[in-house]
């Protein structure tokens, strides 16, 4: 009697792109923000609520999948920038609810700080990845230390400097993130996004 021939099968991991998600909840949230630092509204409830549900929430989500497809980077950057917002609107409305002291400008400005250096790790990331990220991480990056300064010297014209190029940092996130879903629905390059030959090999 001959053994059966053992069948190979192979799994295929059918799980959509969640960048697109992450990168628009990224983008849109950033860019009603920074409207909002460059001086043309006031901080209020819209700001607050997109931040905890599209760039907090819709983000961690974006995160998570990314774990099921094995992309580390793309894992690391949502999640943390998921509850980055998170944490942005906790400083804002927990003082409000009696829960913790106002946070001072010298903290608001190490937690900028930190998550401009957190930033600016990930952009050497995006070297092996594609013009468009690198663009939005290296946007991100000046951003943060735009926010820090502003922080530091209490000058309002660097707070709205810090808004118009959050608002060019926002809008790349948005044109990265609908650049991958008009690519994969084509079948073809409708948004070039630059992707990065890779040296290894």
């Amino acid at each position: 009697m001959t053994e059966p021939t053992p069948q190979i099968v192979a799994v295929v991991n059918e799980t959509a792109n969640p960048a697109p998600l992450g990168l628009c909840a990224f983008g849109m949230t950033t860019v009603l923000l920074n409207i909002h630092n460059a001086g043309f509204f006031e901080m209020n409830s819209m700001i607050l609520a997109m931040g905890i549900f599209y760039g907090g929430l819709a983000q961690v989500i974006a995160g998570i999948i990314e774990a099921k497809k094995n992309n580390t980077f793309g894992l690391t950057a949502f999640t943390s920038y998921g509850f980055f917002w998170l944490s942005l609107v906790g400083l804002i409305v927990m003082p409000k609810l009696g829960w913790a002291a106002p946070t001072t400008a010298g903290a608001m400005a190490a937690y900028l700080s930190i998550w401009g250096v957190f930033t600016f790790l990930l952009f050497f990331g995006t070297l092996r990845l594609n013009r468009a990220l690198q663009f939005v991480f290296g946007s991100l990056t000046i951003l943060f230390f735009l926010l820090v300064a502003g922080k530091v010297t209490g000058n309002p014209a660097i707070d709205h400097l810090a808004g118009y190029e959050g608002i060019i940092c926002g809008a790349s996130a948005i044109y990265t993130g609908i650049a991958n879903v008009l690519n994969e629905v084509y079948g073809r390059v409708v948004l070039p996004i630059g992707p990065v030959k890779s040296t290894v090999g």
